[in-house]
């Protein structure tokens, strides 16, 4: 009788091995579920790399090359990474309609899906900028007036003190960042598209780069106001100098030949 009230089981013992089972279940799916859910989004990035080469061929290799590597009508895209082809492309400066000092924006001719392949592929050709996410380039909480300070430090010299563009040397120019996503402002700093130079993280952290943003969507938005007035197109020396040339000398001529007549009047008189 001993031998057998020895023998059993504890009340509690059921409970212990059903907590055991339901651990070694949980532990199976922590081990196997995540190499599940790297597995399928490396299979979605193959297929989108597969896709993107297929446009590629169609829209890009005639000048970049067959593998990227760039020809004497095109550069070569092996690390410029996703972030330059999602600015060129989806700015519609890409394909280029033809060669010349700069390639102007115009109309895109891929979705934003088709974008997203076309990048992917570049990307698989070499390490480069990533195409950054939409809490890198949004403006909410940046300080415009910091942004201000950066922009007339790195920017103005060429896109003007409010970002409305200016001409360069040999038919280059600096184009106007008027109503330019937020997005394509943040790749642009990062991959210093054509005359451009770039500013990476390295050069120009993230938060200083969306405070240049801020900063050019509150000056060329339509709640900025000018304070000293008609901002002639917010161009600088270039329209002010015209507009004292123009409005300024013609009023002295015209008070001169007024003066010259009431002179000779007098005279006669």
């Amino acid at each position: 009788m001993k031998k057998l009230s020895a023998r059993r089981r504890h009340p509690l013992a059921a409970v212990v091995v059903l907590l055991l089972a339901l651990a070694a279940t949980g532990g199976l799916y922590a081990a196997f579920a995540p190499a599940g859910t790297a597995k399928a989004d490396e299979t979605a990035q193959s297929l989108a790399i597969e896709e993107g080469k297929k446009l590629y061929s169609v829209g890009c290799a005639s000048c970049h090359g067959t593998g990227g590597q760039g020809t004497t009508d095109g550069p070569s895209l092996v690390g410029v990474g996703s972030a330059a082809v999602d600015f060129q492309v989806g700015t519609g400066r890409m394909p280029a309609q033809q060669p010349g000092a700069q390639v102007p924006k115009k109309p895109t001719i891929y979705t934003q899906a088709e974008i997203d392949q076309l990048a992917a592929y570049v990307a698989s050709l070499g390490a480069g900028p990533i195409k950054p996410t939409e809490g890198q380039y949004s403006p909410d909480g940046a300080d415009i007036a910091k942004g201000g300070e950066l922009f007339r430090t790195n920017c103005a010299q060429c896109h003007n003190f409010t970002g409305e563009g200016g001409a360069l040397t040999y038919g280059k120019y600096a184009p106007s960042l008027e109503g330019v996503d937020p997005k394509h402002l943040y790749e642009a700093m990062q991959t210093g598209p054509q005359n451009m130079p770039s500013f990476p993280d390295t050069t120009m952290p993230e938060k200083e780069k969306k405070d240049i943003i801020a900063y050019v969507q509150a000056v060329n938005s339509d709640k900025s106001e000018s304070p000293g007035g008609l901002k002639l197109g917010g161009l600088g020396p270039v329209s002010e100098g015209l507009f004292a040339w123009v409005f300024g000398l013609g009023a002295l001529i015209a008070v001169a030949i007024w003066v010259a007549a009431h002179t000779a009047k007098a005279k006669k008189s």
